[in-house]
Order: C-alpha cells, then structure tokens, then sequence
C-alpha cells in the first residue's frame, strides 16, 4: 500500500509558486508515493500534475459533488459536496502533509493536522506554530516528508 503525502495550498497562485508545488509533485511521484490534495487548481493542481507525470498516484477529496470540477492530474476523486469541511478528510488521509503557500483554507488544515498530531512541513507558507517544520525548497520538504511517513 503506498503512503500518502498531503499536498496543501492556495487554489490560485503565482507562476514561482506553480512551479515550487509542480516540483513537490514530482519528487513525490519519483520517490513512489502518493499525493492526496484537495483536488482543485494552483498548488493542488500543480503537485499533482508533478506527481502524475512521474509515475505517483494522485488522489483528490473536491469540495464539489460533481468530480468533474476537479483539475484533470487526478488518478481518484472523491466529490464531496461538503464544501471547506472536506479540509479534516485530507488531513486525515495524509500521513504527512506538505504546506505551499496558502490562505485560510491551508491554515485551516494546518491547525488540523498540528490538532491531531500530523507532521507539517512548511514551504513558503504560515507561520503560526514552532511545530512546523520549514523546507529550503521542494526536494527538501519532500525529503522531511518522507523522514516522518
């Protein structure tokens, strides 16, 4: 069964943000992991089409009931319908999560995840706890991912 790295950030973002998430994706695809994310665009959409061109299952929990508003670098989605409250099924399914960026929905799940006791590391992203751990850049976000799946 393969791992499954969370994903979070922004559904919009800037181009230098794009390509930090793009980069995350892929070096969790290449290291043979999966990528959980919310399924949408920006960081969700980049890292998963990182993951998906190298070889990584990606997975998204929607925010939607109808799958196909999800961005197309998705192998499952999962349509909810629950709005902002699918944010706890992300955190929840990931044994680890990785923060890009972000606004209130990432800092939603952050709290969740530092709540219940799942490693966060942060690129680029809040800083409002210690417990976060910060990354250089995406391979090493993705290296201190892996350490704590």
């Amino acid at each position: 069964m393969k791992e499954l790295i969370g994903v979070i950030g922004a559904g919009t973002c800037n181009q230098n943000i794009y390509l930090t998430a793009y980069e995350v994706g892929k070096e969790i695809g290449k290291r043979g992991y999966g990528l959980i994310c919310g399924g949408m665009g920006g960081v969700m959409e980049a890292s998963a089409k990182g993951c998906q061109e190298n070889g990584g299952l990606t997975i998204g929990i929607i925010p939607h009931k109808n799958k196909e508003e999800a961005n197309p670098y998705l192998d499952i989605v999962i349509p909810t319908g629950m709005g902002i409250m699918r944010n706890l099924l992300i955190v929840r399914s990931a044994a680890v999560l990785i923060a890009i960026d972000g606004r209130y929905g990432t800092l939603s799940e952050i709290a969740f995840a530092l709540q219940i006791g799942k490693p966060v590391i942060g690129l680029q992203t809040w800083e409002v706890s210690t417990e976060i751990i910060d990354a250089f850049d995406a391979i090493d976000a993705v290296q201190k991912a892996t350490e704590r799946v």
